[in-house]
């Protein structure tokens, strides 16, 4: 069973799944992040492969993505670091990121080398649904590995329902119509927009991204959702640290401390 079907089933409520830039803050820091953030109670992992124009993000993981290139990340490495990273991870990884560097790389070689590193999962915000189904889900599918479509207020519910029909794993909620970044708390309209898609009652799970930040902010998305996705807050946590491992322990910990099991 793919990683990301062990946690749904398991926990089914107040997921935390953690983004983060590959290579940011620094080159060889993606296999220590990525352990801090298991130890200190993460569910689900997202990493990020920079990208030069990453057109739906804010500033925040903007320039996260340049410095990372600037450090010297790009797909090739990133695949090289998560060469052992199943000895030291057990939660499910899923990369982030645009299409093309994986359609440059090449399809069916990335998911061959996705498998066999143990990753569980896919979030490619500019692959069409149809594109996807049309080209690309018999490799991804051959492979177990897990793509993990967005939606947003402006999906029509027509359409989130072809989203869920078409979908093996979560459903990335995205909060707001804007870029990514961290705001100041979710607004009565975003809520009303979660309990819709709530009351669609779909059959894969839901996690709700884009603007989750603190505690607050992750306990209304578990209201209506399956959980939370952070990434700029996160990603602000990582750039101002100065001991990454106690630094992300206390913050995973400030998000989670309303519920059990915070540290393992």
């Amino acid at each position: 069973m793919n990683r990301l079907d062990e946690v749904f089933q398991q926990k089914k409520a107040n997921i935390l799944s953690v983004y983060f830039t590959a290579g940011f803050p620094g080159l060889t820091d993606t296999i220590p992040i990525m352990t801090h953030l298991q130890d200190a109670g993460a569910d689900i992992i997202e990493v990020g492969i920079p990208y030069s124009d990453p057109v739906a993000d804010g500033p925040t993981i903007q320039e996260s993505n340049q410095a990372a290139l600037k450090n010297g990340m790009n797909l090739r490495l990133l695949l090289q670091q998560l060469k052992d990273v199943r000895k030291q991870i057990n939660i499910p990884i899923v990369l982030m990121g645009y299409f093309n560097p994986v359609m440059q790389y090449g399809i069916e070689r990335f998911c061959q080398e996705c498998h066999e590193l143990g990753v569980d999962g896919f979030i490619f915000p500019d692959l069409p649904m149809q594109m996807y189904l049309d080209e690309f889900k018999e490799a991804f599918e051959k492979h177990g590995l897990h793509n993990i479509f967005l939606i947003t207020p402006q999906t029509s519910d027509e359409r989130v329902r072809a989203i869920d029909k078409n979908s093996d794993s979560f459903i990335y909620v995205v909060s707001s119509a804007s870029i990514t970044g961290a705001k100041t708390g979710i607004s009565s309209e975003q809520e009303a927009y979660f309990q819709r898609i709530c009351d669609l009652k779909l059959k894969n799970p839901t996690l709700i991204g884009f603007g989750i930040s603190n505690q607050e902010t992750f306990e209304k998305a578990c209201k209506t959702a399956h959980g939370a996705i952070i990434g700029s807050a996160f990603i602000k946590v990582l750039e101002h640290s100065k001991d990454l491992k106690t630094d992300i322990h206390n913050y995973i910990r400030s998000v989670k401390k309303a519920h059990e099991n915070i540290i393992h």
